[in-house]
């Protein structure tokens, strides 16, 4: 259970701030709801049921700064996601935009940035859809870093180079 003031992620509404806890009538009946506001994101309001079965699935509490620390470090190491049925594909990526696994955020980010590379290597532009898939995944991502480690978004990218290049010379030494 979560209290007023908790900040959580919310599915692919990103870093959201718990501001009330109230009564909504849905589907013609009283529910109790957390009453959620994105942090970064549109001024709208999100109502979500307490007692909904999906919400250990959707609602998680933020990273802490070690949790964080410790999601940089395993980067380098993070595999990309290879399937080839552009369906599947897409489907597979909406479902962790959804998620909020950041470890599946990190395989989302370096696989899309891989296949941009490729693409660019080739002479052809990126993808739409998988440009606005990672636009997708690098905010839920770094708005949640920039906000547990209380940097802006804009610094996330450089924090984290910086902290895999801090990492790799600690281990060449």
């Amino acid at each position: 259970m979560y209290d007023i003031n908790d900040t959580v992620l919310y599915g692919s509404h990103g870093v959201c701030k718990i501001v009330d806890i109230t009564e909504k009538e849905m589907d013609k009946e009283s529910r109790r709801c957390y009453v959620l506001k994105p942090m970064y994101e549109g001024t709208f309001t999100i109502f979500v049921p307490i007692d909904s079965k999906n919400i250990d699935a959707k609602m998680r509490r933020v990273l802490s700064t070690e949790e964080i620390h410790a999601l940089i470090e395993a980067m380098p190491g993070e595999d990309i996601i290879c399937i080839e049925n552009d369906t599947a594909r897409r489907e597979k990526y909406k479902e962790i935009l959804a998620g909020g696994d950041r470890t599946q955020l990190v395989k989302l980010i370096k696989t899309l940035y891989s296949q941009q590379q490729q693409r660019k290597e080739q002479g052809k532009k990126p993808l739409a859809t998988d440009e606005n898939f990672l636009k997708d995944a690098e905010r839920i991502l770094y708005d949640e870093l920039a906000h547990v480690l209380d940097i802006q978004r804009e610094q996330v990218l450089p924090f984290i180079i910086g902290q895999i290049g801090v990492d790799e010379r600690k281990t060449d030494e």
